[in-house]
């Protein structure tokens, strides 16, 4: 049997990031109600579409500056993450960005980094109308029902495991599911309490100089 190609898969708010961009910017403007749909979001009581459509839709669009300056300027990059991207150029492992955050931060954020656009999947924005509106240009296909939004496991279930050994990085509720379907997974926080509850093996994270070095591990126990 042929050696499989080795795909990455990482999650971008709290990962690449180190804090969540999402729960940031909304913290920040404060808009009355928002506690109780991020706490529906984590528990996993309202869908992360529905739920983060719901927050943005509390901000207005008149504060699009504000907001849009405030993401980007906010995020402060996890350490190592260069390394990891280097890492992947030099032994020709793809690397996608799977990110239920949103265009107009993930993209500012991401672009002094050498990954290519069609490689970066996250939610879309409209700033058309009174309140900011979310877009899904990644929906989820037949084989998901939890109504993602941005769908980590129909980006997955492209590169079927027959041909792919699937590396999943991340550290929370929009991770879930895409563990459940990784090969490997690297995670953090709320994704390692849901890990452990559903039994699945997992690699614990602070830095991604720790993905690397188990990665290059993995690599060499393969060989």
């Amino acid at each position: 049997m042929s050696k499989r190609q080795q795909v990455i898969f990482c999650d971008f708010d709290g990962t690449i990031t180190k804090n969540d961009n999402i729960v940031a910017i909304i913290r920040h403007f404060n808009p009355p109600g928002w506690e109780a749909i991020v706490d529906d979001i984590i528990r996993q009581r309202m869908s992360i579409r529905e739920g983060v459509g719901k927050l943005f839709s509390l901000l207005p669009t008149s504060r699009q500056e504000e907001v849009v300056a405030y993401a980007i300027s906010n995020a402060e990059i996890r350490d190592g993450f260069a390394e990891l991207l280097a890492y992947c150029k030099a032994e020709q492992i793809p690397f996608y960005v799977t990110s239920g955050g949103i265009d107009f931060f993930v993209y500012p954020i991401l672009s002094r980094f050498d990954i290519p656009v069609d490689h970066i999947y996250c939610n879309g924005s409209s700033f058309a109308g009174e309140t900011i509106e979310i877009t899904w240009p990644h929906p989820c296909d037949d084989g998901c029902d939890r109504d993602c939004g941005m769908c980590k496991t129909t980006i997955m279930r492209r590169f079927p495991p027959e041909r792919y050994e699937r590396i999943l990085i991340g550290d929370s509720v929009t991770d879930f599911e895409g563990a459940k379907l990784a090969d490997v997974v690297f995670s953090r926080s709320h994704l390692s309490e849901k890990c452990r509850e559903l039994g699945l093996p997992f690699v614990p994270y602070e830095t991604f100089h720790e993905v690397t070095e188990k990665l290059t591990q993995l690599r060499g126990q393969s060989h």
